[in-house]
């Protein structure tokens, strides 16, 4: 915008004087020959609606130092200027009710938003837990199963050797654990044996994480370490450093032994205290592969299941 013409500062500051704004009275100016009050005032009017209208011009403003006498403005031109600003205020204020109420609603947008995407995240979570617990309950019944085949076969395998004709299928019993208050009774079968430790596993380590369910970090450290004996017992089942634990040792200590169920999952793996219970050892002969591809699926689980333990109770 900068052409070559001036402003009169003098006009400026009582165009001011007059309530309108450092830019609003510099633009009037300027587009009306910088020549009177009046003719600004009548330019505002007529450019009220004006985009640009406050918008400071790069017009350079030049002093007047002999002549500090006002304006002579006639009274209506003043009305006019006081209806300006009125009306200038008004729209001030309009526009800061509209932006007021535009943030409110953005605000309340947001909000619904963030909720819905809330009760989505929770949602999802909530399928996700139920998937985990089906396909638990979906790993024990195929692994009772599985148990429950192997005792049929067994047992049709030793009636061939002693020469026994087969079982009459009519009066043949199902193979099924007794079940009290939603605990199983121990049987004499090896394979519902198995069965049964698998819950006490299960159980064992639910116990640690709902005792300690505000100590995450350790828990999981804790089903981390046991994790490892396991595997490395089940790995190299005939190496004695694998199956002997000093109980006092500071890791295991600090890591498992500070929790009473870290211990008894070992126990029901099959170690035994030796040596006035300074150690955890498992002898040769009670190794049980399959005890310990339980062991290890469980801990599995209990480290990667983030509700494991959490929502049950103890019975």
């Amino acid at each position: 915008m900068d052409d070559g013409k001036e402003v009169k500062k003098k006009l400026v500051d009582e165009l001011e004087e007059m309530g309108f704004p450092l830019a609003r009275a510099m633009r009037a100016l300027y587009h009306s020959g910088n020549s009177s009050l009046e003719d600004a005032i009548n330019w505002i009017v007529d450019h009220e609606n004006d985009p640009e209208l406050d918008q400071m011009p790069l017009v350079p403003l030049i002093i007047e130092i002999e002549d500090f006498e006002p304006s002579s403005v006639s009274e209506e031109v003043k009305l006019t200027a006081q209806k300006l600003r009125k009306i200038s205020r008004k729209r001030n204020n309009e526009d800061d009710m509209k932006s007021v109420s535009r943030r409110e609603k953005e605000r309340i947008r947001v909000g619904k938003e963030l909720q819905e995407a809330k009760k989505i995240a929770e949602e999802n979570e909530r399928k996700r837990f139920i998937a985990l617990r089906k396909a638990e309950k979906e790993e024990v019944n195929r692994a009772r199963e599985k148990v429950r085949q192997k005792l049929q076969q067994d047992k049709v395998e030793r009636r061939g050797r002693l020469e026994l004709p087969p079982e009459n299928h009519a009066s043949l019993k199902t193979s099924t654990p007794v079940v009290q208050k939603n605990k199983v009774v121990v049987s004499t079968e090896a394979g519902v044996n198995l069965t049964t430790k698998v819950d006490l596993m299960r159980e064992c380590l639910r116990s640690l994480r709902r005792h300690n369910k505000d100590d995450d970090i350790k828990v999981k450290k804790a089903f981390e370490t046991l994790l490892i004996y396991v595997r490395n017992v089940a790995r190299n089942p005939d190496e004695d450093k694998f199956r002997k634990i000093r109980l006092s040792n500071p890791a295991f200590k600090e890591r498992v032994g500070v929790f009473e169920q870290g211990p008894k999952f070992l126990e029901l793996c099959g170690f035994e205290r030796v040596e006035g219970g300074k150690y955890l050892f498992l002898p040769r002969h009670r190794f049980d592969l399959s005890v310990f591809e339980s062991a290890g699926n469980i801990l599995q689980s209990a480290i990667t299941n983030p509700f494991f333990g959490l929502l049950s109770t103890e019975e």
